[in-house]
């Protein structure tokens, strides 16, 4: 059955759908490109969650245009876009909405929370409790919101872009793991480049930043989320996909008996599921139609270093989640 499904895929007429489908992405990264210097990778992986219908946790120290980039996005996409700054005061209905109180009406009214947009930023996620976290990660899962009794289905496309400065600040909530395991991927940013810098200190002190039109409708966007399933993944790439996270799970199966006192926890099967569609997302912005092991190798650490626990021993030894995605993919099998 699987080799007839194989030899019944036409490559080079879905390479060519594919192609078609993604001229847009070029035309949005140099929109992008226009406000944001540097920063390929966030921007990449800003274009994977949106075609993936996923979302993004990143992580890195303030001003490294986290912000800019997903309003920028938004701007591109004839989109709408909305920011909600975490406090630890926040509550839920700050961002889902609430129910309100109309004398002229003699009845309650629903006004309706930031959370729906097509692009949501939640600015410093870790700086709000956990109820409020919880409250944005069931839109984020269930795409929908309930407020009072009624339930209403989020815009499509709809892409949440959360930031978290690094642990050490004070005063925040971390996420917990289950929490975090619904962003389809965690990019840790770090600081630009010496030259991408200085053109960053001209553009603002000209003050002149380029307009950012838009380019892409949401419309180009659903289908391209739409051909993103179509392409094509050989069993071999699946097989390579799925070792990987049992990797994770049970190392001393794959020749890595050192890494089973430092992993505390493995990658779920949203992890699978994660990296399998990432991976085609990375190969449909590199306008192919089918994934190669460099497109799964390209997003594993995005996609799994938020799965993967880490114990004290490896804490004790400065081992991250990283470290141990990053010796797993050497040691696994490339088909």
């Amino acid at each position: 059955m699987e080799q007839q499904q194989t030899s019944s895929v036409d490559i080079a007429g879905l390479n060519e759908k594919i192609q078609r489908e993604s001229a847009f992405v070029d035309l949005l990264t140099n929109e992008m490109n226009k406000v944001i210097v540097g920063q390929k990778h966030m921007i990449e992986r800003l274009l994977i969650g949106l075609l993936g219908q996923g979302h993004i946790l990143l992580e890195g120290v303030p001003g490294l245009a986290k912000t800019l980039a997903i309003n920028t996005l938004s701007k591109a996409v004839k989109g709408s876009f909305s920011r909600i700054q975490f406090t630890p005061d926040l509550l839920p209905a700050d961002v889902v909405g609430t129910m309100i109180y109309n004398i002229k009406l003699n009845d309650f009214s629903i006004k309706k929370g930031p959370i729906f947009a097509n692009f949501v930023l939640a600015d410093e996620i870790n700086r709000a409790p956990a109820k409020v976290q919880s409250a944005l990660l069931e839109a984020m899962q269930e795409k929908q919101v309930t407020i009072g009794d009624t339930t209403f289905v989020l815009d499509k496309p709809f892409l949440v872009m959360a930031t978290q400065n690094p642990v050490e600040q004070e005063g925040t909530y971390p996420l917990p793991e289950a929490q975090v395991d619904r962003f389809m991927l965690k990019t840790v940013i770090d600081y630009p480049t010496l030259e991408d810098e200085q053109m960053v200190v001209r553009a603002n002190l000209k003050g002149s930043f380029e307009q950012v039109n838009p380019v892409v409708s949401l419309e180009q966007i659903l289908s391209a989320q739409k051909a993103v399933r179509e392409v094509y993944m050989d069993e071999k790439i699946e097989k390579y996909i799925l070792d990987i996270i049992f990797a994770t799970r049970y190392p001393e199966k794959y020749n890595l008996e050192s890494l089973k006192p430092l992993i505390s926890f493995g990658a779920s099967p949203r992890g699978s599921i994660n990296l399998a569609t990432a991976a085609k997302c990375y190969a449909f912005i590199k306008r192919r139609g089918y994934v190669i092991p460099e497109d799964v190798r390209a997003v594993v650490l995005d996609v799994l270093r938020h799965r993967v626990g880490i114990t004290y021993e490896a804490e004790a030894e400065n081992i991250t989640s990283e470290d141990i995605v990053g010796k797993i993919i050497n040691e696994i099998e490339v088909p």
